[in-house]
């Protein structure tokens, strides 16, 4: 098979050569698609990484282009135009659509990633539970004696460490650790009963 020899043929010897290269391909040539295929994708990774801009991205959408090419070079019409012009529409076409796509998934995510975080769920179905539970907590605690109470609301409530329930109470931090732990485990006794 003849190879295209890039410095002594002119325009016109190249759109031949090139438009018999793709009729061939769109016969099935493997050879005829490796020729084209060597002599045109520096062209073709050129306009699609003008277009998409990150280098591995502009790969595979190149090796997209000539997968489609291999699949459609039978569909290629001469008396339309060049088989550059023809491939670097195809280039074009294509980067333009994956950097659509990635934007338009970009733009969803950030859609959803919003709304989801405006009404991440049912507000009113959970302030109910929430007020329910803390009334079942509060009529729970009227198991526990009066220090059981205060050190455990203090801690869990008040938001405070057990060293500063212990120095708010001016308790030892061994006693209020032990009212705390005595007064949680009647607790879950009296949540298990229920």
């Amino acid at each position: 098979m003849e190879t295209l020899d890039r410095t002594a043929s002119g325009p016109d010897e190249t759109r031949t050569h090139l438009a018999g290269l793709l009729l061939k391909t769109g016969q099935g040539n493997h050879e005829a698609f490796t020729e084209f295929y060597r002599f045109t994708s520096p062209r073709v990774f050129g306009v699609v990484r003008r277009v998409v801009v990150d280098p591995e991205i502009s790969e595979e959408v190149t090796q997209e282009i000539f997968m489609l090419v291999w699949q459609d070079a039978g569909k290629y019409n001469p008396a339309l135009g060049s088989p550059i012009g023809w491939l670097v529409t195809i280039a074009h076409r294509k980067a333009v659509d994956r950097v659509r796509s990635r934007q338009s998934s970009t733009n969803r995510d950030s859609r959803w990633a919003a709304a989801g975080w405006k009404h991440p769920f049912d507000e009113v179905g959970e302030s109910v539970t929430d007020g329910m539970e803390t009334l079942q907590v509060f009529d729970s605690l009227t198991v526990l004696s009066p220090l059981q109470r205060e050190s455990i609301l203090l801690a869990y409530f008040g938001c405070l460490t057990y060293r500063e329930v212990a120095e708010k109470l001016s308790v030892p931090l061994p006693t209020i650790k032990s009212r705390i732990r005595d007064g949680l485990t009647q607790l879950r006794t009296q949540y298990q009963s229920v």
